[in-house]
């Protein structure tokens, strides 16, 4: 998936929800989504709620974007052509829908819900992702993970999973990245991550355990789901700083609740990520723009998609300069 945000200021400070907190819940902070289009403005919209000033990251996760449920006659559905990678892993995950992707490795795959992708672009990699003609809806997730720096420059990679689901609590989980509720993923990764969906029965409580060296986020996609005191409502990310040994979810709806769980202990680079690209420099992506301008063998070609690549946008008229995140409060 392609960013259309190109200015690399353009992150917005969430809501957060303080209140009275019992003293031994975790703290829960609240980053509201911006709508932005996904790769033009007449492009399918989409829901961010990474990066914005508030959180840069948590754990390596760099960047969430949450979009449907889209009626593909109505919105033309997902047409990404072939765009650049660098210095990042891309986590695809679909609700509903059905998405062809393509790279340059050579890779075709199709992406469907409860299936993961995880495509690794370090020094370099170019895909397509183009939603399929039996897509009547297309409802999903792409996240994406930034690489630390000795292993940023790594080599093009694609995996693809399948995880079984665990059902406990009125709750059916599938860890598509890293540990969680009895399940492993073998899907490789370079730092510690987890990565899972979550489907609540109405009026359920879930209790899991869950590392404290990690940080959290929660992404509600459907329902009101409580952490702590605090109430989640779709398209809102609930942040949980590391410390916390369980988290306890309470759908609080009479409809099922659905969310994604992220996390990772603090990932202490400074980054830089302008358009597709992250990198530690404003340098690096000055030269990760030249390279794909020029069609160069660091992003190589995507075979058999029927039109031409996305071409880079402008650069900004300022030095991109390296972000982490805030401070702890």
């Amino acid at each position: 998936m392609s960013n259309a945000e190109t200015d690399a200021a353009a992150l917005r400070r969430g809501a957060f929800t303080e209140g009275d907190r019992p003293a031994e819940a975790p703290r829960v902070d609240v980053l509201s989504a911006r709508e932005v289009p996904l790769g033009g403005p007449r492009a399918m919209r989409v829901r961010r709620t990474l990066p914005q000033r508030a959180r840069t990251l948590i754990g390596a996760w760099c960047f969430a974007d949450h979009y449907g449920p889209h009626q593909v006659a109505v919105s033309g559905g997902m047409n990404m052509p072939p765009h650049p990678h660098t210095g990042l892993q891309t986590v695809s995950w679909l609700f509903s829908g059905e998405v062809e992707h393509r790279d340059t490795l050579g890779t075709h795959a199709l992406i469907r819900p409860g299936e993961m992708n995880l495509m690794t672009g370090g020094h370099g990699i170019a895909h397509s992702e183009v939603s399929t003609p039996a897509t009547a809806v297309l409802h999903g997730v792409q996240l994406w993970v930034a690489l630390p720096e000795e292993h940023r420059h790594t080599a093009r990679d694609f995996q693809h999973h399948v995880p079984e689901p665990a059902r406990i609590d009125g709750a059916e989980i599938r860890v598509f990245l890293g540990s969680l509720a009895g399940r492993t993923s073998p899907a490789r990764t370079f730092t510690p991550l987890l990565g899972a969906e979550i489907v609540m029965e109405p009026r359920t409580t879930l209790t899991l355990a869950v590392d404290r060296t990690f940080e959290h986020g929660l992404l509600v996609d459907g329902g009101d789901i409580r952490m702590a005191d605090t109430v989640l409502r779709p398209a809102e990310l609930g942040y949980v700083p590391r410390g916390a040994d369980t988290l306890t979810m309470v759908n609080e709806t009479d409809a099922s609740a659905r969310a994604v769980l992220i996390g990772g202990p603090p990932f202490g680079e400074e980054i830089v990520m302008w358009w597709n690209f992250v990198g530690r420099s404003h340098e690096d992506i000055v030269k990760a723009r030249e390279d794909w301008e020029a069609s160069s063998d660091r992003f190589g070609v995507v075979e058999d998609f029927p039109g031409g690549p996305l071409p880079a946008p402008v650069l900004p008229n300022a030095v991109i300069t390296p972000r982490r995140n805030p401070p702890a409060r």
